[in-house]
């Protein structure tokens, strides 16, 4: 199983494991970049998540506090660009409320890209039913040229898997995903999502993801 790591998480305390998209500081190893922790019994190192998204307005991302300033956020949604969430923009923003005791440095949140400007400066906000600050639930990582095959035609994909498991998913376009819900039905929504990634230019797809969540239900309920 994939784990995403962020910059500067820790991912070792054997510097000699240290591989690629990683640094050691004080004898333990830390995460340089944004990526899925690859580890073996030999060396750790950090997969860069593929493929650039290029953001749109009106897209949902998932993102990552990265700076908190005296007028907002900036947030990291994983592409070339800077994003800030103006404090305006978060919904119910009490004026006697100090940015950092609202999100904190490293924090995760659901969002909509509300502009871009000339510079490609994207702004953010979460005036929106679906945008929240996430504090449960798990996030994984895909390509993002991968997502339309996730959601699939009209959303079929995705009502697959959330009738099948009954979580809940919400797809960034920038190739995060919130799964909530069952801790065993997220861990089968999260290898059906890999699985997708990985086969998504294969046809019968939707049948065989279909065959692979029963056949993991079964798994579970027998365990």
């Amino acid at each position: 199983m994939r784990k995403i790591v962020l910059p500067g998480d820790l991912v070792s305390t054997n510097p000699k494991l240290a591989g690629s998209g990683t640094y050691i500081e004080n004898g333990r190893v830390y995460s340089k970049i944004l990526g899925l922790l690859d580890q073996t019994e030999t060396q750790v190192r950090i997969i860069p998540l593929k493929g650039r998204y290029i953001p749109s307005v009106g897209d949902t991302v998932i993102g990552i506090v990265r700076e908190v300033t005296a007028n907002g956020w900036i947030v990291d949604i994983h592409c070339p660009y800077t994003a800030f969430l103006p404090v305006q923009e978060y919904p119910n923003m009490k004026p006697d409320k100090k940015p950092n005791e609202i999100l904190e440095i490293g924090d995760a949140i659901i969002a909509k890209v509300l502009n871009i400007d000339p510079k490609m400066k994207v702004t953010l906000t979460m005036k929106d039913k679906l945008c929240r600050p996430i504090r449960f639930g798990r996030i994984v990582a895909i390509n993002p040229a991968r997502v339309p095959r996730v959601i699939g035609k009209k959303g079929s994909m995705i009502k697959l898997l959330k009738g099948e498991l009954d979580v809940q998913i919400i797809v960034g376009q920038n190739g995060l995903i919130w799964l909530n819900g069952d801790r065993r039905k997220i861990t089968i929504a999260e290898e059906a999502i890999y699985k997708i990634e990985q086969e998504a230019h294969t046809e019968g797809l939707t049948d065989r993801i279909t065959e692979f969540i029963k056949r993991r239900k079964e798994n579970v309920t027998k365990a």
